[in-house]
């Protein structure tokens, strides 16, 4: 489910360098930017394509704890360049329509946003059903 929405934003990448305004409206560090935040879109394509390369190798009908954990985590290892490409992307694109201050604001906005939903809600989620208060009602 993750891997056709990174391959659609690697693939819009792609496409925006082709394009007249990537040349004339972004300086040569932003197009530079730009490529940085592509290459964070291909690490996390490889990153989250190897848990089926490794079951393909492995053997297909074998599904072990271990496999599922490295797989857990090489998911969570994904997030961190994914997000960042996003982030890089977005305020590149803010540079375009807003200007610097507003861009540079919103982007941190962003970046918090990613951050609060991937890190600190899971987590949060994780100590409140380990504490002891929090037993099923049945």
């Amino acid at each position: 489910m993750v891997l056709p929405g990174i391959q659609a934003l690697f693939g819009f990448q792609l496409i925006a360098v082709f394009s007249d305004g990537f040349a004339n409206k972004l300086t040569r560090a932003e197009q530079r930017l730009h490529f940085f935040a592509i290459g964070l879109v291909a690490a996390a394509i490889a990153i989250i394509m190897t848990p089926p390369a490794l079951h393909r190798h492995n053997g297909p009908r074998i599904v072990t704890q271990t496999f599922i954990d490295v797989s857990s985590h090489l998911l969570l290892w994904s997030m961190a360049p994914l997000a960042a490409s996003i982030c890089i992307e977005f305020y590149l694109i803010g540079q375009l329509i807003v200007g610097h201050l507003l861009t540079s604001l919103l982007t941190a906005v962003l970046c918090a946003f990613f951050v609060t939903l991937w890190l600190v809600l899971p987590r949060a989620v994780r100590l409140q059903r380990s504490s002891p208060d929090n037993r099923p009602l049945v």
